[in-house]
């Protein structure tokens, strides 16, 4: 979750990554190309070494990733959504499918 290369792979609304660094931290700016084409500026904005990011795109408060282990092998990923985006819950379930497809 925390590769920018991987994310197109996953997030159905990421074409393309341009960031810095491979592996965002707590300050890691860039800026995703989305589906549509725009290209949309983020900042990390929390970071827990890797078991918990979010981050703001456009300036605007977005997900949050959480990810627990449950034992070996096994783990819980969570996104979390802000009240005014809503909607894109849609948009979340399809990343989550995409993600486990990939672990397989």
């Amino acid at each position: 979750l925390t590769d920018t290369r991987q994310w197109p792979r996953w997030g159905p609304s990421v074409r393309e990554v341009e960031c810095a660094e491979r592996h965002i931290r707590h300050g890691s700016t860039g800026r995703v190309r989305t589906v549509l084409g725009l290209w949309a500026p983020f900042t990390i904005t929390d970071f827990d070494d890797g078991r918990y990011w979010s981050w703001r795109v456009y300036g605007l408060p977005a997900t949050g990733h959480r990810l627990e282990a449950l034992g070996p092998g096994r783990c819980r990923l969570t996104f979390e959504i802000p009240a005014m985006a809503a909607p894109y819950a849609a948009v979340c379930k399809i990343a989550l499918a995409r993600i486990a497809h990939l672990n397989r």
